[in-house]
Formats: structure tokens, sequence, C-alpha cells
């Protein structure tokens, strides 16, 4: 992620996954968290971490971000 468009996107994309109810706050760049699921994405650090407390799974986190286009380049799961 090189510009502020490049982070909305991935925040916009991560509002989208499943389980995220209409009225959810999406603030662009800054933690947000409904339905369970936590985002934050840092366009300084060049990264995306997400936590999951409901029952969406890593594969379809890793697919809403790998569809705006931005290279993952690692990901991993961590159980509490």
């Amino acid at each position: 992620m090189t510009c502020g468009g490049c982070s909305g996107a991935v925040s916009r994309a991560l509002a989208k996954v499943e389980g995220m109810r209409d009225g959810c706050d999406v603030v662009k760049r800054e933690l947000t968290m409904c339905a369970g699921i936590t985002y934050d994405v840092s366009l300084e650090k060049q990264e995306v971490k997400v936590k999951v407390t409901g029952d969406v799974s890593y594969d379809e986190v890793l697919g809403k971000i790998k569809k705006t286009g931005k290279e993952v380049v690692s990901g991993k799961v961590v159980q509490a």
C-alpha cells in the first residue's frame, strides 16, 4: 500500500466481510470493531492486522484483501 487510497480500499474490502452489519462504523486507517471483527490498516507500516472472534475464516479475510489487487506477502493464524 503506497497511498491513502490503497489503505482505504483494504478497509472497504474488510467492511464487506460476511458478518459485518449495516451501520457498522468503518474509520479509514484506524481501529474498527463490529460483529467480532477488529482490523487496523497501517499505511505507514504497510500492513493490515485482523482479529476475528466470530465465525469468519482466514481464507475469507485473505480473499477480501486480495480482491483489492494488493499483494499479500504473508499471513498467519494465531489462536488465542
